[in-house]
């Protein structure tokens, strides 16, 4: 069974394309700390063409959590920008590219609009 963090990474690498990062370009490294093991994922942008690799590479943003927290995070449990906040996650680099990426995680389960959509097809 897929963790959701996994099934978020695999979906965004599948899609190829996201319209709401058409004007983006970045990469974006995950690194989700768990005790002395780090699993990466490096998140590639080009105006709105994505591209996924699980890779400990340079990138322009690195961000850093709990796996977790991010599995929360990618299943619409919690808010980025909440748990950035809280000193829950970190982030060095363009603070930019977080804030666009942030588009794509889903809301909280009871709410409505384009979000809780995105969640649901993930499912």
């Amino acid at each position: 069974m897929l963790d959701a963090t996994t099934r978020f990474f695999e979906d965004l690498d599948r899609r190829r394309y996201e319209p709401l990062l058409a004007k983006t370009s970045g990469t974006l490294r995950f690194d989700l700390h768990q005790g002395a093991q780090t699993t990466h994922w490096l998140l590639e942008i080009d105006r709105g063409k994505l591209r996924v690799d699980q890779e400990d590479r340079e990138a322009d943003t690195v961000v850093g959590a709990d796996p977790r927290l991010f599995d929360a995070l990618v299943s619409g449990g919690e808010n980025p920008i909440a748990a950035l906040l809280r000193g829950d996650m970190t982030v060095s680099g363009d603070l930019r590219l977080v804030l666009q990426v942030e588009r794509l995680f889903p809301g909280p389960p009871d709410s409505r609009g384009p979000r809780r959509v995105f969640a649901r097809e993930m499912c």
